[in-house]
């Protein structure tokens, strides 16, 4: 039996999502601030609801795919008119943590059904129910909805009732997405500037394992070992090197990290390893 579900929010994300669930046989009504994005989903055989309230009515879940915790919250206000007992909202927005709680405990204490569901998916990868689901909160509402949500991505983690862990867990990722995003601009800078291609830089890549280095140095940060194998002092001088050779190009990540070496050496860790960037956050 298919499912009668909404969705709120109809971008990118959204879209993907819809097309993958109207593949699957579901019945899926959608709304969308911005009418056009929502209306073109008819096509696919979505059903396009002029407001949150008459999007939801009859639905049994909800997804949220909206910008930010505002829109989240104003969405929830203007669907709750139209909203079932019984339905659960499924919130794949990325929000901030602290937010995310409150929502929930108040959300909760009005006996409305809310389970945050942060997602590691991209628009491509939606439509064809790839990429990851984190869940937290309610295991009741989770177990209800478990099925569905495997039916939407490859991977379903459940992190437990806390509320906003999965928050968490979601703005920890995409500190890693987007920090190595602006390293790797950083290092292209550097190569343009010295006439090397971005091909030619890439090839590093041939015998560098990211993966490799990232769990070596993160087990090292997370145990608060700064035993040098890469002193502090000198990855500063490289770094220094590196600023000088990208020249005049606009650096996304290595100013702020040479600012960040100066306050550790001048804090007495130079001497050590240069993973003792990490010691404020693990001590």
């Amino acid at each position: 039996m298919s499912d009668s579900i909404a969705f709120l929010g109809t971008g990118r994300l959204g879209a993907g999502f819809v097309e993958a669930a109207l593949g699957r046989g579901d019945r899926v009504t959608v709304w969308n601030r911005t009418a056009d994005k929502a209306q073109a989903l008819a096509a696919f055989g979505a059903v396009v609801a002029a407001t949150p309230a008459e999007a939801v009515r009859g639905a049994t879940r909800v997804h949220l795919v909206l910008k930010d915790d505002d829109s989240v919250e104003q969405v929830i206000a203007e669907c709750r008119a139209g909203l079932g007992a019984d339905t659960i909202i499924v919130d794949h927005t990325t929000t901030l943590p602290a937010r995310t709680a409150a929502r929930a405990a108040r959300l909760s204490a009005e006996r409305v059904k809310y389970l945050h569901c942060p997602v590691f998916v991209g628009p491509a990868a939606a439509k064809l129910a790839r990429g990851n689901i984190l869940a937290a909160g309610p295991q009741a509402l989770f177990e209800r909805v478990k099925p569905a949500l495997e039916k939407q991505a490859a991977r379903v983690v459940y992190y437990g009732e806390r509320p906003d862990l999965a928050a968490v867990i979601k703005l920890i990722g995409n500190a890693y997405l987007i920090g190595t995003g602006a390293v790797m601009a950083d290092f292209m800078s550097i190569a343009r500037s010295a006439g090397v291609s971005a091909e030619q830089a890439m090839s590093l890549f041939d015998f560098f394992d990211p993966a490799g280095i990232v769990k070596t140095r993160g087990v090292s940060m997370m145990k608060g070992d700064w035993t040098p194998s890469f002193e502090l002092t000198m990855a500063r001088k490289d770094v220094k090197l590196m600023i000088e050779t990208a020249g005049d190009r606009p650096l996304a990540a290595l100013p702020s990290l040479a600012a960040r070496m100066d306050a550790l050496i001048a804090a007495g860790h130079g001497g050590e390893d240069f993973a003792v960037l990490a010691i404020d956050a693990v001590r």
